[in-house]
């Protein structure tokens, strides 16, 4: 036994193992211990163990990979490898699991859907991106991304009485099974080119072959589909704007955040991995996606009266600035898809988060005309807002401008000038849609006068997503050291 299941296969294993154990011991005690509604908030507990204990896994990892002088480690006879790339992104799902799960409880309550089961779905899904990050073996990869898919379809159908949420569910079922699919066949043509399921034979088998050998294409091409649904960048990003619309306010802020971070980091083991050999080939397919992406993105986005579906199709167009990143190519680029997203993480979750706040009884709080007013009402609120959506367009000196610059700085040095202008130029498309909503807060009257929703745990997520925000942009140095250790370029 001891030959198929190694002390290093538990080490590796042991974040993945505390949150699928706690993740069940979360649907146990909810059925059997904690049946009554108001019993349920103690479920958070059980969620913040599984964490916290996922979280010493991480830094238990870190601290041997550092003390031994290591790159990475590997387990399951290659199946996983645990390196800097990994330890990053799952800090970065732990981070935004926990933020959510704090919010949850007052926004379930209000929604009247308050149920045991939405804590271990979070902790499931973070399971499968623990996968994701980790996953060195087709199979490993795409059964974390299945386990982590299904819990985000059921998340988002959750309010069972809203046919929003019913369609947004269906929309989302529907497409994500046609895109594993395609994410299928492109794995059934590499393991048959290579005869082996591990990403560091299919690298060697492909780059055996010609960059334009029709197999070769094939295998590109429709794992490319595939993960282009995941992480919605055009043309596959159609069941975006519904989702986000449908789901509850607390699941879209962790779909559009963890959810995107987990696929990317997947996209780039696999581009920089296996299809490496075959950049010529993807470098102008994903150079060509990601300015539609920032097109379509950014100008759906101006026409948008809802805000949930305005940071949908905003979440498109911070979709393409990542793929920017994959596209210089550089170990910058790279870097910079590492600071973009935990940067996206803290910016994104914090504007979702005073739209939680602006739900209440019979005010869903996701039209623009109900942020009307907002800084007379609640100027804390107002403020964050403003710092998110500043953040969100790229100016200093926020997080999201340190994000921004770095994917500028890899096109530059990687000599794609046009790429760059274009860029740039939608970040000033970007502010003019961003500060509509800011016009509604500081300059329109108050649609209403009710106090909004508050909790301890969303006083809480709302302070360290702003501080966050303006931390990492004032002082960014430690957090671009965390990225620097998670470039797989070395």
């Amino acid at each position: 036994m001891s030959e198929f299941y190694t002390s290093v296969d538990h080490f590796a294993l042991v974040p993945a193992l505390m949150l699928a154990l706690f993740g069940c011991a979360v649907l146990l005690f909810d059925f059997f211990v904690f049946p009554a509604p108001r019993q349920r908030k103690w479920l958070i507990l059980f969620l913040a163990l599984g964490i916290g204990f996922a979280a010493l896994g991480l830094v238990r990892q870190y601290m041997f990979l550092s003390s031994e002088g290591l790159a990475e480690f590997t387990a399951f006879r290659g199946a996983l490898t645990i390196d800097g790339f990994a330890i990053f992104f799952n800090g970065i799902f732990l981070a935004a699991s926990l933020i959510v799960a704090l919010v949850s409880y007052r926004y379930l309550e209000i929604e009247g859907e308050h149920h045991g089961e939405y804590y271990g779905l979070i902790l499931l899904a973070n399971c499968g991106m623990y996968f994701l990050a980790t996953g060195t073996d087709l199979v490993t990869l795409f059964v974390g991304l299945e386990l982590m898919a299904v819990c985000f379809y059921i998340m988002v159908g959750f309010l069972r009485f809203d046919k929003r949420s019913n369609e947004a569910a269906i929309k989302y079922l529907l497409l994500g099974a046609f895109s594993s699919g395609f994410l299928a066949y492109g794995f059934s043509v590499m393991y048959g080119l290579a005869g082996s399921t591990r990403l560091g034979d299919i690298t060697a088998a492909l780059a055996a072959r010609s960059a334009w050998d029709p197999l070769v294409f094939l295998a590109l091409a429709t794992t490319a589909v595939g993960l282009f649904f995941k992480v919605s960048v055009v043309p596959f990003h159609m069941w975006a704007p519904d989702a986000y619309e449908g789901a509850p306010t607390t699941v879209t802020a962790y779909l559009s955040v963890a959810s995107k971070a987990a696929s990317f980091a997947f996209l780039v083991r696999i581009f920089l991995g296996p299809l490496i050999s075959a950049r010529e080939v993807w470098q102008p397919l994903l150079a060509a996606v990601a300015v539609a992406t920032l097109t379509v993105g950014n100008l759906a986005a101006v026409t948008q009266t809802n805000v949930k579906r305005l940071l949908a199709y905003s979440s498109i167009s911070h979709a393409g600035y990542v793929l920017l990143g994959l596209v210089a190519g550089n170990p910058t680029g790279i870097k910079g898809i590492a600071v973009y997203l935990l940067v996206y993480t803290f910016m994104n979750l914090g504007a979702f988060l005073v739209l939680v706040a602006l739900r209440r009884r019979d005010i869903l709080g996701e039209e623009l005309e109900d942020l009307s007013g907002l800084m007379h009402k609640s100027p804390v609120h107002a403020v964050l807002m403003l710092i998110f959506l500043l953040s969100l367009a790229g100016i200093p000196p926020t997080a999201g401008f340190i994000a921004k610059y770095y994917i500028f700085w890899a096109l530059i040095q990687a000599r794609e000038y046009v790429l760059a202008a274009i860029a740039a130029a939608y970040v000033a498309v970007a502010i003019y849609y961003y500060f509509r909503i800011v016009r509604s807060m500081f300059v329109s009257e108050a649609a209403d006068r009710e106090p909004l929703a508050s909790s301890f745990g969303l006083r809480l997520a709302l302070g360290v997503t702003g501080l966050l925000t303006v931390a990492i942009g004032v002082y960014p140095e430690p957090w671009l050291a965390l990225a620097q250790n998670s470039v797989l370029l070395r």
